[in-house]
């Protein structure tokens, strides 16, 4: 508890760099929390920074726009222990990170069998910290990988948010024309075991949901539509029982939906398959915009190759990251 307190009186003190903007200050101080909280290399920690430097709306949302309705402080109140709650001693020895969580299956698993882990929270992976959004799906890939990480494929973020990692059921030899027919025929078959991360059924107000757009905002737009996120883990309910949070409401999420066996970075490819994206966002309470359930596959969104120049990014679509472990 003092030590994440101290951090955060120190960020709280951190003079923004001289001529910055709002939004290139917010920035700064991410990558401070960063290097403070996930110990980042200088060169690791500067990789990072081009990848958003390149961006240009890479970060936390614009800051003109954004109204969130929950503050740093309010979070770090309610969460456990402000937050250093959310350590656990166990995962980051299997994981070899903080805030980390191992994917098994916990019918036949131990943590300790773990063949990778995933991010706790969206990146940042900080908690009491707004998730980063309009970032590309390749320049979120970019980051997993500058953080020693890389791009969870699919079914690792269907599995951790269901509590149990299963096989890929992924049907390969299909082109990308294909994704949505394929994703509303698995989507049928799987709909008699849905479940959400908290539970068997739906349910409002447990997750970072209740927040609204800014007025104005139809489709997207960096002036219009503020990213009007919760810190994330604001609600420590909204966790599944492999203990990751925030896999409902707050930002929707960017990841890898591979075509072929050679296109799963869970493997160890580099090639990566589609876009994906998993999770709800922070209106959901307000309006059920799509089916939210662990193992429900979107149709083909803004689709495009996850490493294409022009994949989609918008206001409230962020991620995470996983990592194999040796």
């Amino acid at each position: 508890m003092i030590r994440l307190t101290l951090f955060w009186l120190a960020m709280a003190l951190a003079a923004p760099v001289l001529g910055q903007s709002a939004f290139e200050e917010q920035n700064t101080l991410m990558f401070r929390q960063l290097q403070d909280v996930h110990g980042q290399t200088a060169e690791r920690l500067q990789a990072v920074k081009a990848i958003f430097s390149a961006s240009g709306f890479a970060g936390q949302g614009n800051p003109a726009v954004a109204r969130h309705p929950m503050s740093v402080e309010e979070c770090k109140a309610r969460a456990p222990d402000g937050g250093e709650g959310y350590s656990n001693a166990r995962f980051e020895t299997i994981c070899g990170g903080k805030y980390m969580a191992p994917l098994y299956d916990p019918r036949t698993e131990q943590p300790e069998d773990a063949r990778a882990c995933i991010d706790q929270f969206e990146f940042p992976n900080i908690p009491c910290t707004y998730p980063v959004t309009w970032i590309r799906a390749r320049e979120a890939a970019q980051v997993c990988v500058a953080m020693g990480k890389r791009l969870c494929d699919a079914h690792e973020w269907e599995g951790a948010c269901a509590g149990a990692l299963e096989e890929p059921n992924y049907r390969f030899g299909i082109g990308p024309g294909s994704v949505s027919a394929v994703a509303k025929a698995m989507n049928r078959e799987n709909a008699a075991g849905k479940s959400w991360a908290y539970g068997p059924a739906y349910q409002k107000g447990i997750c970072a949901a209740a927040s609204q757009k800014s007025p104005g905002c139809q489709g997207g737009g960096w002036s219009r539509c503020g990213s009007n996120t919760y810190p994330a883990g604001a609600f420590p309910e909204c966790r599944s029982s492999l203990g990751v949070y925030d896999q409902h409401g707050n930002a929707a999420e960017h990841m890898n939906l591979p075509l072929s066996p050679d296109q799963m970075t869970s493997t160890g490819s580099t090639t990566l398959g589609v876009t994906e994206m998993k999770g709800s966002w922070f209106i959901f309470d307000r309006y059920y915009a799509h089916q939210d359930w662990c193992r429900w596959r979107a149709p083909y969104w803004h689709g495009s190759r996850v490493m294409a120049a022009n994949s989609h990014s918008n206001y409230h679509l962020g991620f995470r990251c996983c990592k194999s472990l040796d």
